[in-house]
């Protein structure tokens, strides 16, 4: 796959999810409790976009670059969107940013391309789902009837998206165009997301300052991670570099320490990707009472 160390962490990490919730499905699929075919639906497009993310597709341009966010002060990725790499290159050569702010608008960046993937991803499973319908009108079954219901949620869930990448593309144009806020409450943008979709949930006072505080703590969690992802970038480096010196004794030193990080890395990746399951459930299920 041609993967950096970060990215075959992160797909080790995606993997034991979904391997995780596929175990789950069986378990309510055998009890009957998925008629309707939703979750079983939504693990197939939950593998789809982790094969289109790390080009396990059989499309070529879909593969992501060995990349970790920056090298050496530039972006060795694409935004695959004329609008993202225009705000981009102006961030880049505005000189209100600095190198550190830098990777995290990269990172920013990045997080919103992989926003719009993922919804078109889920666009073209909802066309599927109309076209079969459209298909099968002539003669209506209950299948079609549970089809229109997933088509139902699918309709909701691509709205949700939608919301949410129109709000992160006017904090991006925002933020290339005026610099970081140093008053701003977050900064990790998957947070940022989060909270700005707290906030237009049907919560009360008292639980959206829970989930202010549960938010911090996860941005916390995800800065951990973040600092694992570096030096294991960097352990893998030294390693290529000591496996050219012969140095059997330090070559075995600078392995045991490799698989240390990448399993420390693989861990917090599991569990920064299992906590953003849950508040996203969770604000999900707000955002659905605000519309009955």
């Amino acid at each position: 796959l041609h993967l950096s160390a970060v990215k075959l962490a992160e797909l080790h990490s995606d993997l034991k999810i979904q391997e995780k919730d596929e175990l789950s499905w069986k378990k309510l699929k055998a009890e009957g409790l998925d008629e309707d075919g939703e979750k079983e639906a939504k693990l197939r497009r939950n593998l789809n976009v982790i094969m289109t993310k790390y080009g396990m597709n059989g499309k070529k341009d879909s593969q992501l670059l060995d990349t970790n966010y920056i090298k050496d002060g530039t972006e060795s990725d694409t935004l695959d969107d004329p609008r993202l790499e225009k705000l981009w290159s102006k961030a880049k050569t505005s000189g209100k940013f600095s190198d550190e702010e830098l990777d995290k608008l990269w990172r920013e960046f990045k997080h919103h391309k992989e926003k719009i993937r993922e919804y078109n991803i889920l666009l073209e499973t909802v066309s599927r789902t109309e076209a079969d319908i459209h298909k099968n009108v002539i003669n209506p079954s209950e299948e079609n009837l549970v089809k229109e219901e997933i088509l139902h949620n699918k309709h909701r869930e691509l709205k949700e998206k939608l919301r949410s990448i129109n709000q992160g593309f006017e904090r991006l144009r925002k933020v290339s165009h005026q610099g970081y806020d140093t008053t701003s409450e977050f900064e990790e943008p998957r947070v940022i997301d989060l909270w700005d979709m707290a906030k237009s949930a049907n919560f009360t006072e008292k639980e959206l300052e829970s989930f202010r505080e549960e938010l911090k703590h996860f941005e916390a969690k995800i800065e951990k991670h973040h600092h694992y992802q570096k030096q294991l970038e960097i352990s893998h480096e030294k390693l290529k570099h000591v496996e050219g010196t012969g140095d059997k004794d330090h070559l075995n030193r600078n392995k045991e320490k490799y698989a240390m990080l990448q399993e420390k890395t693989k861990e917090l990746g599991y569990k920064v990707k299992k906590h953003l399951q849950d508040l996203s459930s969770r604000i999900s299920q707000g955002l659905q009472h605000n519309e009955l």
